[in-house]
């Protein structure tokens, strides 16, 4: 089943020891064909940003985000996107290129307003 992301909004409900993004970190995400971008913001994020492409259930993106420390980073991810109880959630593996590591994020799709 492929899954479109277009409108899709989402948190992270799991977090490495060194990602930054949390449940108050709020993505919206668009898609058109395999193109998908978001934009996010809350917690420690003051304005993010992510670009990517969705091939089957893999999501490749590059992220970029400022924070509300003033530090500016980014890197590279890859996201397996599936259902969870009829919500979108997304099981990615990121890189930072700004900072040394890297982690997992989930992403869980949240009720619409």
């Amino acid at each position: 089943m492929k899954i479109n992301l277009d409108g899709v909004k989402m948190n992270v409900v799991s977090t490495s020891p060194n990602g930054v993004v949390d449940a108050e970190t709020v993505f919206h995400f668009h898609q058109e064909g395999d193109a998908v971008w978001a934009e996010y913001e809350g917690g420690q994020i003051q304005r993010g940003f992510l670009v990517g492409i969705l091939e089957g259930s893999t999501l490749k993106f590059r992220y970029c985000q400022g924070q509300t420390d003033g530090d500016l980073d980014g890197g590279a991810s890859v996201g397996e996107v599936g259902l969870n109880n009829g919500r979108v959630r997304i099981v990615e593996r990121f890189d930072w290129a700004s900072r040394e590591g890297g982690g997992i994020n989930i992403f869980e799709e949240l009720d619409t307003d």
